[in-house]
Formats: structure tokens, sequence, C-alpha cells
């Protein structure tokens, strides 16, 4: 088994203060000891960059991006990039059309399809559901992984 952290965990993991913080530390630690790597995509680490760096009164962090990048290089060590090739474009090119994918969700297919590409089964989300039409993946939310009481 491997598991892609997604975004959403990764910006929680390095906001000290949020209700979502300590879980989703925990949960890319339980995921490392089990499954001995943790990935992402070049995408992941420009929507974390994203976030970081966007004001909070656009419902960012407001960081700087000298912040950002140590905020980035402290995850640098326990995170496996992996990148996108040919073939996850193929496969996200079909399921966009095939699920009549739009908007934002056409990041998550994205995802998904590099995900499918590479053998990557699970992705540790805050979001599951935006994973729910691709069903050879399993979306697993943080609380589930380190054993907490779901937050929904």
């Amino acid at each position: 088994m491997a598991v892609l952290i997604d975004s959403n965990v990764l910006v929680f993991s390095v906001q000290k203060g949020h209700p979502l913080h300590q879980q989703s530390i925990q949960a890319v630690e339980l995921c490392l000891e089990l499954h001995k790597a943790v990935f992402v995509f070049p995408q992941n680490i420009a929507e974390f960059w994203n976030v970081c760096t966007r004001p909070a009164l656009k419902n960012g962090l407001g960081l700087s991006t000298v912040e950002t990048e140590r905020r980035l290089a402290d995850l640098d060590p326990i995170l496996t990039l992996v990148t996108e090739n040919e073939a996850a474009y193929r496969v996200w090119r079909k399921w966009v059309i095939q699920f009549d994918i739009k908007g934002t969700q056409v990041h998550d297919a994205r995802l998904a399809a590099g995900m499918i590409v590479h053998g990557i089964d699970r992705i540790l989300t805050y979001n599951p559901r935006d994973f729910k039409r691709f069903g050879a993946l399993k979306a697993v939310h943080p609380a589930e992984v380190a054993g907490l009481e779901t937050l929904h």
C-alpha cells in the first residue's frame, strides 16, 4: 500500500493553533510508520504554496515566501515526490470526459490519475468524498488513520 498526502493535510500540519494541526501530524506520522513513505505530486506542493502565501483575508495563511519555504523544507525529508507522466495525463483526459468533471474538481482528478499510474492506492485527505468516483482508490480521513474521533 502506498499513500498520497493531500494538500489540505500538508497545510494543517504546518498551521499551529488550527484545530486539525495535531490530527494531521499524527496521521502523517502513522502513515510513515505503516508505509515507510508518503507521496506527493508537484501539484500538492504548488497548492500548499498557494494556501500558505495567500492572504489570510482570502482563506490563506498569509505567510511570506521565506516562511513558506522554511515550512516546506521541514516537510521535504518525509515526503517522496512523484512526477506526472503521459500515462497519467491520458487517464486524466479520459476521466474528465467520462465523469463530466468541471471546475476545481479537475485538480482532484489529476491527483487520482497520477495515483493510479504510480500504484498509489490511498490518499490521506480531509475531503474523502472528492475521490469517491475513482473507485480503485481509497480516500482516508486523517481521523480514521490516527484513530481519532471524526470531526465532521
